[in-house]
């Protein structure tokens, strides 16, 4: 495997018809914080986070992903990286330059194996963040994201080859085989993970809550505010991580949890679990069974930017 130039999951950007409603979700309801917004986009930042922004959002036409963007130590690891793949024939979006989004910094783009732009970028400069207080139910940071792929070993082979990416987990069903792969780009669990889906598409995003009891207050407060839960609360045996899924405005799904597992990664050795067993879809016996309504929320609708660059 290549050297692992990538360090760690930086933002997530949606693309979204209804945008003033999908601005409103994500403040008020879900706790993030505008920290820049133009015409049209809006940069929402974790309140415990030193990024400039965990979610990025744009008003367009249709829904789709715009990007997943992940952090890079140096310029030379980010240069490094572009003429790696390069060289291996993944199409680039962008070559490297200085970046024009909040903090600045310097990246570059490319597409994945399923034509969702990816953006590779260091030297963004550390938002002014602060300790999230005991009680206090708002994401502490963007845990990972999930992603659906119809043809998800090729994906993860895309990850682990290019990106150097480690797998940590597997999911298997009896029936269904291999469903989902966790993989890591440090000691956390994992940052992404790919599962088995009707076509590409977001999954989910998950955000870090400060512990249980703050997880717990935020799964309340979203229930009693009437968004619609897909799963949970319970907790996972892959990553060890809680988690609580809820429906954003535009039928993407987004997570609370916590405590997601951090590794030795000397010493670890990929599980491969049976989620026909309900110990390991949740641990704690609290959630709804994972049955087919969490499945089809879960496959969200057919991504309409594969290899179509957002605009911005």
């Amino acid at each position: 495997m290549n050297e692992r130039l990538i360090t760690h999951l930086r933002h997530v950007d949606l693309a979204v018809p209804d945008y003033d409603k999908q601005l409103e979700f994500y403040t008020t309801m879900w706790g993030l914080e505008p920290e820049t917004s133009e015409d049209g986009i809006a940069f929402l930042a974790a309140a415990g986070s030193p990024e400039q922004y965990s979610v990025r959002l744009r008003r367009a036409q249709e829904k789709r992903l715009d990007l997943i963007a992940f952090g890079a130590a140096t310029p030379d690891d980010v240069d490094a990286l572009a003429e790696r793949l390069l060289a291996d024939s993944v199409q680039l979006v962008t070559r490297p330059d200085r970046l024009q989004t909040p903090g600045g910094g310097y990246g570059f783009r490319f597409f994945d194996n399923d034509g969702r732009t990816v953006e590779v970028s260091t030297g963004v400069a550390a938002r002014r963040h602060r300790r999230v207080e005991e009680g206090e139910s708002v994401p502490v940071k963007l845990s990972h994201v999930v992603l659906n792929s119809p043809n998800p070993e090729a994906t993860v082979d895309f990850y682990r080859k290019h990106l150097s990416f480690a797998l940590s987990d597997t999911l298997r069903h009896p029936a269904m085989g291999e469903m989902m792969w966790f993989l890591r780009t440090n000691r956390i669990h994992h940052s992404i993970a790919i599962a088995r889906g009707p076509h590409v598409a977001l999954h989910h995003a998950s955000f870090e809550m400060r512990g249980i009891d703050e997880y717990m207050r935020g799964t309340g407060r979203l229930l009693r505010g009437g968004v619609e839960k897909v799963w949970g609360p319970g907790r996972h045996m892959a990553g060890n991580n809680t988690f609580s899924y809820f429906l954003d405005p535009h039928g993407n799904t987004v997570e609370y949890t916590t405590e997601l597992e951090c590794l030795d990664e000397d010493s670890w050795h990929p599980h491969i679990y049976d989620f026909s067993d309900p110990t390991v879809t949740d641990q704690w016996g609290t959630a709804n069974p994972m049955e087919e309504f969490v499945a089809r929320k879960s496959f969200n609708d057919p991504d309409r930017g594969c290899f179509v660059a957002p605009p911005v």
